[in-house]
């Protein structure tokens, strides 16, 4: 009997022992031809495994290097990708730089500073004050996504202001939009229903017919 821990180690477990043993099967045909055949029926075998990578663009790219890696990069066959390296895969990703601009208020994001350092430099006028408009209410929707109370409109004005450092202000306070525009209170409109269940229902200590009325007397019959 075999046992997985005396067993070589699995490159890429996902694909199960199985695969690998046709690829290092693969490896030991000697005819080209014969030895491409089998590779394209590892490479159907392979995707038939992993139906969620055929959502990915470079879905058979992909199966074809996964191949070329569990073979240890020594199967010779006619690839429709280039064939990879061991070296391809040892190279380490070039580092991301982390942005460290500091934001003064972070709930609106950089690019909102960006947009209303942008908005400054128009001149005055219409085009201006709809800009302002907009990254009024731009600006009060992004506060009210991290807090869902309220915001006071003036909060928001004066936070434009200074972001703008006085160059943009909201000619007309009116048209920035409440917050029940912005997030819809989903609970005032609803009707409140009695429980269906009679355990909830009120008792009747008053009525003629109620249970708990001393007149009511049950009758036996005999």
């Amino acid at each position: 009997m075999e046992y997985n821990t005396s067993l070589p180690h699995m490159i890429i477990p996902e694909y199960g022992r199985n695969i690998q043993k046709m690829i290092d099967f693969a490896k030991t045909v000697k005819d080209r031809t014969e030895r491409n055949k089998v590779a394209q029926s590892i490479i159907d075998v392979m995707g038939q495994l992993n139906p969620h990578l055929r959502d990915i663009t470079d879905f058979k790219h992909k199966l074809w290097d996964h191949l070329f890696i569990i073979s240890g990069f020594k199967l010779d066959v006619d690839s429709p990708y280039p064939m990879p390296t061991a070296a391809t895969f040892m190279t380490k990703p070039d580092r991301i730089k982390i942005p460290s601009q500091k934001i003064k208020y972070k709930h609106y994001g950089k690019i909102t500073e960006d947009v209303i350092a942008k908005a400054s430099q128009y001149p005055e006028g219409p085009e201006k004050d709809l800009l302002a408009e907009v990254i009024a209410n731009l600006m009060k929707r992004s506060y009210l996504t991290w807090n869902r109370d309220t915001v006071s409109d003036q909060t928001i004005l004066s936070q434009m202001e200074e972001l703008s450092h006085g160059k943009l202000e909201l000619k007309d306070p009116m048209a920035l939009k409440s917050t029940q525009a912005i997030i819809p209170r989903l609970l005032t409109n609803q009707v409140i229903k009695k429980p269906s269940n009679p355990a909830f229902r009120p008792k009747n200590n008053g009525g003629s017919g109620g249970n708990n009325n001393p007149n009511n007397k049950f009758k036996r019959k005999f």
